[in-house]
């Protein structure tokens, strides 16, 4: 078992791989042109990108882990699920290629979130974008994702909804919760400049943005 979560790990720093080569491509090109810098425009498509990239990256390792270990192991596929997206989260974190010097992992969580299982999508949408639009730090709203996710995975658990013995969901509550203590610690310097007032907001209105 653990080799195939590594398998699924190396999967999803492949995916990264070629992010991280699109990146560089689009940096060298824009040197070329006599800026060392992204356009604003261009820095927004990247980021754009990239997020869908983390995304789906952790759902094809979700997906692929269900398929080709329903027939084996039904009874647990949501901890293998989550073991799969452990590895993109790790993968993105920590790649090897970059110096082990990665993201913090939670364009990566949202797609967990997403190919978990539905029910786990709105609770999170309305906590994100209710803290965001309260106030307007990405950060909080991020960090504040991930307690909810701890609580999801251990009331929806403990429901019944993932069809699994207590050992296997005790299993799953662990995993999850190291998951958004990791987070945690790669917002380390975010949450001392939330305690400090010293976070930068962001606005959905450029103009807003620019006049704060």
């Amino acid at each position: 078992m653990f080799v195939d979560r590594l398998h699924f790990w190396m999967f999803s720093d492949i995916v990264y791989l070629r992010e991280a080569a699109w990146h560089r491509h689009q940096a060298v090109r824009e040197r070329q042109c006599g800026n060392d810098k992204f356009s604003p425009r261009s820095r927004e498509k990247a980021g754009a990108i990239v997020l869908v990239c983390d995304i789906l990256k952790t759902g094809l390792a979700m997906t692929m882990v269900r398929l080709l270990f329903r027939e084996h192991y039904g009874d647990i596929l949501y901890l293998l699920a989550i073991y799969a997206a452990a590895g993109a989260i790790l993968g993105h974190n920590f790649p090897f290629y970059l110096g082990f010097k990665g993201g913090k992992g939670i364009a990566c969580t949202a797609g967990l979130v997403i190919f978990f299982h539905p029910y786990m999508i709105l609770p999170q949408v309305i906590t994100f974008f209710g803290i965001f639009f309260a106030t307007h730090y990405v950060s909080l709203g991020s960090l504040v994702v991930e307690i909810v996710l701890i609580a999801e995975m251990v009331i929806f658990g403990q429901m019944g909804l993932w069809g699994m013995d207590q050992a296997a969901l005790n299993e799953l509550y662990l995993v999850t919760t190291l998951l958004a203590l990791l987070a945690f610690w790669g917002h380390r310097a975010n949450i001392k400049r939330l305690i400090h007032k010293e976070e930068r907001k962001t606005y959905l209105n450029k103009k807003q943005d620019e006049r704060k």
